[in-house]
């Protein structure tokens, strides 16, 4: 067992508060409720309500420190050991109410008031947004806000720069989303005097290194990369965790008590970032939020996925190793990587190899990676496709799990297609190519008999299933209608 290196702790609001002796599986909805600060509710239990919405303080792209809207029910306290952590509480008083409880007050943007401190919460993150901008990219002002109702440079986006995917995840069904979209449109910036404001000017707390036990659990944070594959080299029933998106559910879904956890969302060397002339590098560790906006939009296919990957909160905390590390079928991220033919960087006490990601999934939920093992990092060769897109086919349009997710690459040259990269998720047990159309297309015109043929094809790829979701014959239909949209797109672009 593993004891302590310390008082496990967290600051809150301020104020340094010990986790105490707990259960190491406690959520942090669990212990903030315990501990009196209410605000935060459970309404789903996985990420999905945006009830429990609070705020923590995260390395930042644009600011040392930036305010980060994360699900309080997903995440376990231990793993906010050291950090800092802000509550709707802890943004205003009942005084002195905080710039964006004013809006949503004098705006009607609260009714029972069950969701409206997680709304609150989310939207306070976007406030703090270092790049927010008004108008013409002129800097926001906080003496002069919106009137509440003028739009952005699209419907969803404020004049103030405020983005509403960064509510994305956050549900009201009393209120009504008008109201709180007024209320978002209204706020200026942060005054120079603002407390989290100045805050986000200096670094967040660094990693701890943290042991706890309760009963016959442990939760870790090991201090180095060589530290955790020592511990998985070392024990079989050793659970990886990051952000939690996934474990969280199923311990609170499913009551999942894994006897050892292992945090290694802070470990350094799974959060590098490079984009040299050959390839692109993704630390595994590094959460979708943070590579969306490091990437800026330079990897296409990308760009198009991220806004469909489950919510705002959730790529908040959603990391693209543990997407792949869990095998799931119906992940959205391994269709797009395997169009884009990246490869994985997997690491133990045994040594380092690189594996094209094609020949990583082997079965339902199992792959190639040994129990101690860890996903390093993705890379994505260049150059990339001229042609790209990601369909995902969803009963919602964000925040849904696909029934079918299809990642293109194309390239053509002169008329032919010279090259055909396209990945599939929802189909089968596993991610897969859609190698029959590949070669159907390759060396082909780009025409639309040509597509029309390889869309036949691509309708009998993958072994689809029936379920709750989508039959299997809609997910065939679905497969070959996503090809033909892809051409008739690229057709009229």
């Amino acid at each position: 067992m593993t004891t302590a290196l310390k008082t496990p702790a967290v600051t809150v609001n301020g104020e340094v508060t010990a986790i105490g002796a707990i259960p190491v599986h406690t959520t942090v909805l669990d212990w903030l409720r315990d501990r009196g600060l209410t605000g935060a509710k459970e309404g789903c239990a996985e990420g999905e309500c945006g009830a429990c919405s609070v705020m923590v303080a995260r390395p930042g792209i644009d600011t040392p420190t930036e305010w980060t809207a994360v699900n309080a029910c997903l995440l376990p306290i231990a793993s906010l050991d050291g950090q800092e952590l802000i509550t709707s509480e802890g943004l205003g008083t009942p005084a002195a109410l905080h710039p964006v409880q004013q809006e949503m007050a004098v705006r009607g943007g609260s009714q029972c008031g069950y969701c409206t401190p997680g709304f609150i919460c989310s939207m306070a993150a976007e406030y703090y947004r270092p790049t927010r901008t008004c108008g013409e990219g002129a800097a926001c002002s906080a003496s002069n806000p919106t009137d509440g109702t003028a739009g952005g440079a699209d419907h969803e986006h404020g004049a103030n720069g405020f983005d509403l995917h960064s509510l994305s995840g956050n549900l009201c069904r009393c209120t009504g989303y008008r109201p709180i979209k007024d209320a978002a449109y209204a706020l200026g910036a942060p005054t120079e005097h603002d407390a989290l404001a100045v805050r986000s000017t200096t670094p967040p707390p660094a990693p701890v290194a943290t042991g706890i036990v309760s009963g016959d659990a442990e939760f870790i944070r090991p201090a180095t990369l060589a530290a955790a594959l020592a511990v998985l080299s070392e024990r079989n029933d050793a659970q990886v965790v990051a952000g939690s998106t996934d474990l969280g559910v199923q311990v609170n879904i499913f009551g999942s008590r894994p006897p050892l956890t292992i945090a290694i969302d802070r470990l350094e060397e799974l959060r590098s970032f490079s984009f040299g002339p050959s390839e692109v590098r993704l630390g595994a560790a590094l959460t979708l939020t943070e590579i969306e906006r490091r990437l800026a939009g330079r990897v296409p296919l990308l760009a198009q996925l991220f806004p469909q990957f489950a919510s705002r909160l959730i790529r908040n905390g959603a990391t693209i190793g543990g997407n792949l590390g869990t095998g799931s079928p119906i992940g959205d991220a391994p269709p797009a990587l395997l169009a884009l033919n990246a490869s994985l960087v997997l690491e133990s006490t045994r040594g380092e190899r690189t594996i094209p990601l094609a020949d990583y999934f082997t079965g339902y939920r199992e792959t190639v990676k040994a129990a101690d093992e860890l996903i390093i990092t993705i890379v994505i060769p260049l150059p990339l496709a001229t042609m790209t897109a990601f369909h995902k086919i969803a009963k919602r349009r964000f925040d849904d799990i696909s029934s079918v997710a299809i990642g293109y690459a194309l390239d053509v040259q002169d008329g032919v297609v010279q090259r055909a990269a396209i990945g599939l998720g929802g189909v089968a047990a596993t991610p897969l190519r859609a190698l029959d159309t590949e070669a159907a297309l390759i060396g082909q015109p780009w025409t639309e008999e040509t597509v029309r043929r390889a869309a036949a094809v691509m309708a009998g790829e993958g072994t689809p299933m029936d379920d709750h979701r989508a039959s299997s014959s809609y997910r065939s239909a679905m497969l070959g209608q996503s090809l033909l949209r892809f051409y008739v797109q690229e057709v009229g672009a």
